[in-house]
């Protein structure tokens, strides 16, 4: 089959592993031909939007990507909000796909796309959120003019269109049904997960000694990794980095990875003294999965990222906050939940982890035997087409 993924309401990078990226991988892995269409925005080390130009290549996973500018619309801001590509029909209609994953409907061009499905309607439409109160329809605009607005009108008009909504999380099928007002029997959850090559290369390099003797940190030593892009949605960090000093414990240790905004750089970098807590900067993915593979527990207690999705496909054993509808990442008994924003709470949870090691085995075995399993994006891949055809 011709798969026609469209992204047009985020930044694409080729280096992420957001969904976009690996349910196209994945895709073109099982023989399909997949084309990507996305904007002319990419992310860039430090967490920032940033302008890259058009362009139509091949990328290394077989996947086409093709980034086609946004119509400018009175201003930039307006431009970025509305979302419109000019171009988007007959370049559909020059590839005939079989299926549109379209990624996103906060777009106008999703208009597009039922003109074009009202033209062939043998095409098969898929249409999935990201979007729900943890990252969106924060202020009254937001929610009334553009949510409640403007992008329930756009949902609705594909709706008749559409072989199936997917929400990426629980609480993003909530939001299509509730804030859109897409039928729930049309809803459906579509997991987020880790790249199966990734996980298994991560594994099979075995990095755990090498990264552990470049740090200074002894295999017996108890190990946790936190990190992404973080800002005033993940501030809980600081409590984080306060259990772990108020432990007052030699043998555990804490990583820090990723971007950290200026307001908390700072604060957060207070902590780290290289001996019990270190800060590596920006990581890749595959750097990301050799430090899961090198660590005993991945924290997260802070907004939802798809770095929680990533941890549990990769089978380790994790830390989350608790948000509503986003305990899909309890396979079992894998996870603990932080339910305050307190740091002994988690010098409380890290305690019962680090100090039974019967439990925390059970753990690690049910992330390993179906965590891993239920959030490879091999399979979540295959479940989509599936559900296409």
């Amino acid at each position: 089959m011709t798969i026609l993924h469209i992204a047009l309401a985020c930044p694409f990078d080729e280096e992420m592993s957001y969904q976009e990226n690996l349910l196209s991988k994945y895709n073109a892995r099982d023989g399909h031909v997949v084309i990507l269409l996305t904007t002319c925005y990419k992310w860039d080390n430090s967490g920032r939007m940033i302008y890259t130009p058009p362009e139509d290549r091949l990328m290394g996973d077989g996947v086409r990507l093709v980034r086609m500018n946004y119509h400018r619309i009175i201003n930039e801001y307006i431009t970025l909000k509305i979302r419109k590509v000019d171009g988007v029909y007959n370049f559909i209609e020059q590839i005939a796909p079989e299926i549109i994953f379209f990624h996103g409907p906060q777009t106008v061009e999703l208009l597009t796309i039922v003109k074009y499905i009202q033209a062939f309607p043998r095409t098969r439409l898929f249409i999935d959120n990201h979007a729900d109160f943890s990252n969106s329809a924060t202020n009254y605009i937001s929610l009334r003019i553009l949510h409640k607005g403007l992008w329930r009108y756009v949902a609705k008009k594909a709706e008749p269109y559409t072989a199936r909504f997917y929400g990426v999380l629980p609480s993003r099928v909530s939001f299509l049904i509730n804030i859109y007002k897409i039928d729930k029997k049309n809803c459906e959850l579509l997991l987020m997960g880790a790249d199966d090559d990734k996980v298994r290369l991560a594994r099979e390099s075995n990095p755990r000694s090498k990264i552990r003797l470049k740090l200074g940190i002894s295999n017996n030593d108890f190990l946790i990794v936190t990190g992404g892009k973080i800002d005033e949605s993940k501030a809980q960090i600081l409590l984080l980095l306060q259990a772990v000093k108020s432990l007052n414990a030699p043998n555990v240790k804490l990583i820090i990875f990723g971007s950290i905004i200026s307001k908390l750089k700072k604060q957060v970098l207070s902590f780290v003294d290289n001996t019990n807590i270190f800060y590596l900067g920006w990581l890749n993915t595959d750097q990301i999965y050799s430090y899961f593979a090198a660590s005993d527990l991945a924290a997260f207690p802070g907004r939802h990222s798809v770095l929680w999705e990533e941890a549990v496909g990769f089978g380790i054993p994790c830390i989350f906050k608790y948000w509503d509808e986003t305990t899909h990442i309890d396979v079992g008994g894998n996870c603990r939940f932080l339910f305050d924003d307190r740091a002994d709470e988690i010098k409380l949870v890290l305690e019962e982890i680090i100090n039974n090691p019967d439990e925390f085995d059970k753990m690690k075995t049910v992330a390993s035997q179906i965590g891993v399993n239920k959030f490879s994006y091999q399979q979540i891949s295959r479940r989509a087409v599936q559900s296409a055809t």
